[in-house]
């Protein structure tokens, strides 16, 4: 009993501050990459397949989209402000 007491009554230690997690594209290009690998080697059941390319569909249409905002950005950036 004494152990519990002394739990209850230990100061409770301040909250960790939440670490910042970076995603990049490059990240993504390797995950559908990873998923694309995984599926030639038969890494899925069947009928997990539909649900695999359904977000292997999803970040493919992400990336094109992110990749092409990313180069008029950058061709925006370099063009001459006129």
């Amino acid at each position: 009993m004494s152990e519990e007491n002394n739990n209850a009554a230990a100061p409770q230690a301040a909250p960790a501050q939440e670490e910042t997690v970076d995603l990049t594209l490059n990240d993504l290009s390797a995950i559908k990459s990873i998923i694309d690998v995984a599926s030639s080697r038969g890494a899925f059941k069947p009928a997990e397949m539909v649900a695999v390319g359904t977000v292997y569909s999803k970040l493919e249409k992400f990336l094109d989209i992110a990749v092409k905002q990313s180069q008029a950005a950058q061709a925006q950036a370099a063009a001459p402000n006129a």
